[in-house]
């Protein structure tokens, strides 16, 4: 099996070894101090960063080392100890953090300093984390392919010559090269599942409303996008979902409820019912090979005692995908268009801005409307089809890793696609029944290039669906340890 980064870079020492669940308790038994962990990280960014560009806005060495002996100070006086504390952690980009330079990847706010932490930060920070950083993404997070004027391309954990997929990008690389122990993504078309797929890792796109989104200009309509865990292993992302989770009065949306779902992990995979969607019988194009992996793991979890079942529903997927593209411009267009209205700042949009913008420009509120009840119907659907089934289960992404160089995939199997984010269109299912869906590796093609596959289970079935990651990792070798 392909190891992240072998040849390249020296092994990580026992600290950046450990995931966060294991690191956040060796520093509460005083195994290691906070100055201890802090001192290895930083030495592991010296000797990888630089060849990856995972991790951008770097505090400063002596600033973070002056927080970790306070975190020291603060334990041996008997202060209490959150579940991440003294574990350091570098943000994704698109999340606001106060105090620390906040991109976008976009080079309208490369000098932006935010005044506030979005909701999930201030959660971070309230369990004793240590923010280090930034992780990179594309520009507003648009493509599954991190790379932006500011900071330049992330590459790949596995290959330098490949993407690292997006918009976690950043945070999926960071981990798999043992940079972090633990990171957060976010998630609209599959930014954070495809990255995960990419690097050998495993994300989780949780329920809509599981973590409180803000702050933000609007918090009624765009309910697409969602923030979540990454992890080396399951556990760390149940513990990190843990900490973002939870009911907030500023997030209108937000699920009621403080859940320990790391401490609610049970794997399980004996008589789960799964159905394989596959290719949704040839509606999706998809590179040759990415099947088969995703059958092989499959396999596993046949031999764990789960019962597996090819299954396409019927349902009108083209329409489906039109509808996630309305509501795209409707939102993520609608955001936008600050910025494209502005001559001195359209002119710094990439082009798939320019196409989001512009794709809402002349959108009435029949179609809008129209799109959300064809959303409604999908939804509805999938909820029946949890009436036969556990869970659902496809492929997380319809090409292998490309070529850092190439924006992205134009044609996949000879069917052209019509826009930048077509290719990911199998990450739209879970979108848009707000379902939660996890990221699971599934190993590697001929070339060494990662692929992952996505378990989709019931609205607010989160816990049951870390269980059967957490099942499935038991039986499989795959993911980053």
């Amino acid at each position: 099996m392909p190891v992240p980064g072998k040849g390249r870079f020296p092994p990580p020492d026992d600290i950046c070894r450990l995931g966060a669940a294991d690191l956040a308790g060796a520093i509460r038994d005083r195994t290691y101090s906070a100055i201890d962990v802090m001192k290895a990280v930083l030495a592991r960014i010296d000797e990888v960063n630089s060849h990856v560009n995972a991790i951008v806005s770097l505090r400063d060495r002596e600033e973070l080392l002056r927080e970790a002996g306070d975190a020291d100070l603060a334990l041996a006086k008997g202060g209490a100890a959150g579940p991440l504390f003294g574990v350091p952690m570098a943000v994704k980009d698109l999340a606001q953090t106060k105090g620390l330079r906040t991109t976008f990847g976009s080079p309208i706010f490369s000098n932006n300093v935010p005044d506030v932490d979005d909701f999930f930060v201030e959660r971070l920070r309230a369990v004793g984390a240590i923010i280090i950083g930034k992780t990179n993404v594309p520009e507003f997070g648009l493509g599954s392919n991190t790379y932006n004027p500011v900071y330049g391309p992330t590459l790949n954990a596995f290959d330098h010559g490949l993407t690292a997929g997006g918009s976690s990008g950043g945070a999926a690389v960071a981990l798999a090269l043992h940079m972090l122990p633990v990171a957060d993504g976010s998630d609209m078309g599959g930014s954070l599942r495809n990255p995960a797929a990419y690097n050998g890792i495993y994300g989780f796109r949780p329920s809509q409303g599981r973590v409180a989104a803000g702050p933000q200009p609007e918090a009624f309509v765009t309910q697409m996008g969602v923030e979540g865990p990454m992890g080396r292993s399951v556990r760390d992302m149940a513990l990190l979902l843990s900490v973002q989770s939870g009911y907030d009065v500023r997030s209108p949306l937000s699920l009621d409820g403080e859940i320990d779902f790391a401490k609610a992990l049970r794997p399980k995979a004996k008589g789960t019912r799964i159905a394989w969607l596959g290719d949704l019988g040839g509606h999706l194009a998809m590179e040759p090979g990415i099947l088969d992996l995703c059958a092989a793991g499959l396999n596993k979890l046949e031999d764990a005692g789960a019962v597996v079942e090819p299954f396409v529903p019927a349902f009108d997927f083209e329409s489906l995908w039109q509808a996630f593209v309305t509501l795209r411009h409707f939102t993520s267009g609608s955001a936008l268009k600050v910025h494209y209205d502005d001559p001195e700042r359209r002119y710094m949009l990439k082009p798939e801005a320019i196409f989001e913008v512009e794709g809402g420009l002349d959108l009435l509120a029949a179609k809008i409307h129209a799109a959300s009840a064809m959303r409604t119907a999908w939804f509805r659907h999938v909820v029946g089809l949890f009436d036969r089934f556990d869970f659902l289960v496809v492929p997380t992404a319809q090409v292998f890793p490309f070529p850092i160089d190439r924006h992205w995939p134009d044609e996949i199997a000879g069917r052209k696609m019509d826009s930048y984010h077509r290719w990911m269109e199998v990450c739209a299912l879970a979108t848009m029944a707000g379902c939660p869906a996890v990221n699971v590796p599934v190993g590697f093609d001929a070339g060494g290039r990662p692929m992952g596959m996505q378990v989709i289970g019931r609205p607010r079935g989160d816990q049951a669906v870390l269980n059967l990651a957490a099942a499935y990792e038991e039986v499989t070798p795959y993911g980053v340890r």
